[in-house]
């Protein structure tokens, strides 16, 4: 089984890509499931998403404590430390980062395989949410596959495709472009 975990805030599409990425695997005929944490969440809070691949059915129905990925959508949520927390050894975290940022600088030699794209410039060329809020969830999705090799990319957009129901060419494009521009550090 392979757990995914999701960091970001509100409104960035966590819960969505989570979501998305979980279609995407259903569609290569794995099994899944996506769920996200719900507090308090409001605009600009702390979200925590999770999607569970596997093989052979899914009986497990509680929060992923230990996962292989984490996947972040705002580097920021790096400095409260729990991006790292029971991640697996030799695990990847995929991180939203510009390529003048320093959002490494505190996971560097952790042992983590560490994987950047800048989802939000890539969210902005696609007039993804806005100029000041970046809806970056398909195009961290486009680079989670390129980083992880777990899932095609052809299957990431197919997902697109079939769960969002707005710019969804544009959504498409934007996980192509972070496949093909994902890189790691």
């Amino acid at each position: 089984m392979v757990e995914i975990r999701f960091h970001g805030r509100g409104g960035q599409g966590a819960v969505i890509g989570s979501e998305v990425l979980a279609r995407a695997f259903f569609n290569e005929g794995r099994y899944v499931q996506s769920f996200p944490a719900f507090g308090v969440e409001r605009r600009g809070a702390p979200v925590m998403a999770f999607c569970r691949v596997d093989d052979s059915h899914i009986n497990l129905r509680n929060q992923i404590y230990e996962p292989d990925h984490a996947v972040v959508l705002d580097a920021t949520l790096i400095e409260t430390g729990g991006v790292t927390q029971g991640l697996k050894k030799g695990g990847s975290i995929l991180v939203n980062c510009g390529p003048d940022s320093n959002c490494f600088r505190g996971l560097i030699d952790t042992g983590f395989q560490l994987y950047g794209v800048d989802a939000s410039s890539i969210a902005r060329e696609y007039r993804l949410g806005s100029a000041s809020d970046p809806i970056v969830n398909t195009s961290i999705l486009g680079a989670f596959a390129k980083a992880t090799g777990l899932v095609k990319i052809e299957s990431v957009e197919r997902a697109i495709g079939e769960y969002i129901p707005i710019k969804t060419e544009e959504n498409k494009k934007a996980a192509r472009t972070a496949y093909e521009q994902a890189v790691r550090k």
